[in-house]
């Protein structure tokens, strides 16, 4: 139990430095550097969310975790959509409601199942 406990408080680490990257190159004017390390943050995220979806597989809850990880991705998408439209001049209006409706159902989720915080 103890790489779950790691690899949760890894994939925390790199879901929170992601959203502060995130919010910081949505509101920089040239952010191409951040948007970059950015993207390397998402591929951070994907791994260690894989690792801990493969360890729950063996414990009987791989659906309820299946399903944070697709919401996961759905906010990591909703994210990349965002500051490739902004940096294309393009409305993202859409693009940030839908991101925070996912990053609010993923925390949500995240934080209810078994491995979670016990704030719900």
């Amino acid at each position: 139990m103890s790489f779950l406990t790691d690899s949760t408080h890894l994939h925390i680490t790199t879901w929170v430095v992601a959203i502060v990257l995130f919010l910081v190159a949505a509101l920089a004017t040239n952010s191409k550097a951040v948007h970059m390390i950015l993207r390397l943050f998402y591929i951070l995220i994907i791994i260690t969310g894989a690792a801990l979806f493969y360890k729950t597989m063996s414990y009987g809850m791989g659906m309820e975790y299946g399903i944070k990880f697709l919401l996961g991705v759905l906010t990591i998408g909703m994210m990349e959509m965002v500051l490739v439209r902004k940096s294309k001049g393009k409305p993202t209006t859409m693009f940030w409601i839908l991101f925070a409706v996912f990053l609010f159902a993923t925390l949500f989720y995240g934080f209810k199942l078994p491995m979670g915080a016990k704030l719900f």
